[in-house]
């Protein structure tokens, strides 16, 4: 369940508060899908997570300003766990980081990174800096996804 959005003194926007929050990709279609643009964006969301989920990724985890109270988000960002990934079946989009990773942009309006890669800005696994917010270095929440149990995707994907 995705709780109530909480403000952070000096953050622009209400954040999802401290932790890892399981959700489904419906949970998060309910709480953030709330618009035509963030619908747009949710749609990019689903079709990663199917293809990642073909290629064996279990998890994902939310972030960006999707995940905010921020009216409209330019895009949302999410980093896959790579534990399990078959690389022959990983569509090379989710490795291509170019451009200001414009090539994922394209496929799915938002930026994967895989969740033990480093961000060289922060030192941290993106996994762990994903749970800073940008604007003050306070803790925040993201949203973790079980690719391989969700329900949306188990009628759009083979395993």
């Amino acid at each position: 369940m995705i709780p109530a959005l909480v403000q952070l003194p000096g953050s622009p926007w209400p954040t999802l508060p401290a932790g890892m929050h399981a959700a489904s990709l419906e949970d998060v279609a309910a709480a953030f899908a709330t618009n035509a643009w963030r619908r747009e964006l949710f749609e990019g969301l689903v079709l990663a997570s199917g293809k990642l989920r073909l290629a064996g990724c279990a998890m994902i985890y939310l972030d960006g300003s999707y995940v905010t109270g921020k009216p409209r988000p330019g895009d949302f960002d999410a980093c896959w766990d790579p534990t399990g990934v078959n690389p022959a079946k990983l569509d090379p989009v989710f490795l291509e980081f170019s451009n200001g990773r414009a090539g994922q942009k394209a496929a799915f309006k938002g930026e994967f990174f895989p969740s033990s890669m480093m961000c060289a800005d922060v030192g941290r696994a993106f996994v762990d800096f994903f749970q800073l917010d940008r604007f003050t270095g306070k803790q925040k929440g993201i949203i973790a996804i079980s690719l391989s149990a969700d329900p949306l995707l188990s009628g759009k994907v083979q395993p």
